[in-house]
């Protein structure tokens, strides 16, 4: 098999260098963003083999990049590499294209294990929580519904103002008006029967959707 090439995305530098090390000399690391949208960009003019993603990213959480990434490029394999260790984000993440989903405490030898298996049109998913996903997709085989609810623009106005952007804010970073923002905030709000700012932002935490 011909060296991997492959795309790394988490918002902190420290371990974007640290998996960077990791991979070297198994993998051709071409490249490394901090971000959801930038990730998108990257994975589209780089077109890797395989791309390590977290799912708390600013701008744009890992699982919607995921469901984008999936249709932009359907070769690409991704593997969710994360702190988070509920077994019905994991499901969701599968559930969202991924090949493989693995702790940031897992070994070393597993991120390899899993880029080798995703490339081979395996699935991999750590020993740690494997267990707990096949509980959680017994008791819920639909997966959770909530964030299914939202329009993908709903996500997107979602995790911005979640992350603290006004409205103003986030309307200039969509290149929509303020107006639509709103008409988003609120349609969101009644839908999922949420009657405050603060429980908007615990839905999007709870969910995802934004890091803590």
């Amino acid at each position: 098999m011909n060296v991997p090439r492959v795309l790394l995305a988490d918002d902190h530098s420290i371990l974007l260098e640290a998996f960077r090390t990791l991979l070297e000399g198994k993998c051709q690391v071409v490249g490394a963003v901090s971000d959801g949208r930038a990730l998108l960009k990257e994975a589209l003019r780089l077109q890797p083999d395989a791309i390590v993603i977290d799912i708390g990213m600013p701008l744009l959480n890992g699982l919607e990049a995921a469901r984008r990434l999936r249709d932009l490029l359907p070769k690409a394999k991704l593997i969710f590499l994360t702190m988070n260790e509920d077994p019905d984000i994991a499901l969701e993440a599968m559930r969202s294209g991924a090949s493989a989903y693995l702790l940031k405490t897992s070994a070393a030898a597993e991120l390899f294990l899993a880029i080798r298996d995703a490339l081979k049109g395996k699935s991999y998913v750590t020993p740690r929580i494997a267990g707990r996903m096949s509980e959680a997709l017994a008791r819920n085989p639909q997966g959770k519904n909530g964030e299914k609810s939202l329009t993908t623009r709903q996500r997107e106005v979602l995790q911005l103002l979640a992350e603290g952007k006004s409205m103003k804010e986030a309307a200039d970073f969509l290149a929509v008006t303020p107006r639509t923002i709103a008409f988003h905030k609120y349609r969101m709000m009644e839908e999922l029967g949420l009657k405050s700012n603060a429980e908007l932002i615990q839905f999007a935490v709870k969910r995802q959707i934004v890091a803590t």
